[in-house]
């Protein structure tokens, strides 16, 4: 995983634990050009990992990411 990436990932995941929902949706609307709906599926598949890390932050953003293109 790039560092670039790996900071993206640890920035949303400070931003979803400090519950700044706009912020999070601007974020992520910067970062990927996600729609609202998708933002949402995303934020709350992260809130709900047991173990929140770079990893399975990118997994979920990756799934979502590619649905977009498809």
């Amino acid at each position: 995983m790039s560092s670039i990436f790996k900071s993206n990932n640890q920035q949303l995941n400070k931003i979803i634990d400090a519950n700044k929902d706009i912020q999070t949706h601007i974020f992520l609307e910067q970062l990927l050009l996600l729609p609202i709906d998708l933002q949402d599926k995303v934020i709350d598949e992260i809130s709900l990992l047991g173990n929140c890390n770079s990893h399975a932050i990118a997994k979920i953003i990756g799934k979502y990411s590619i649905m977009g293109f498809k």
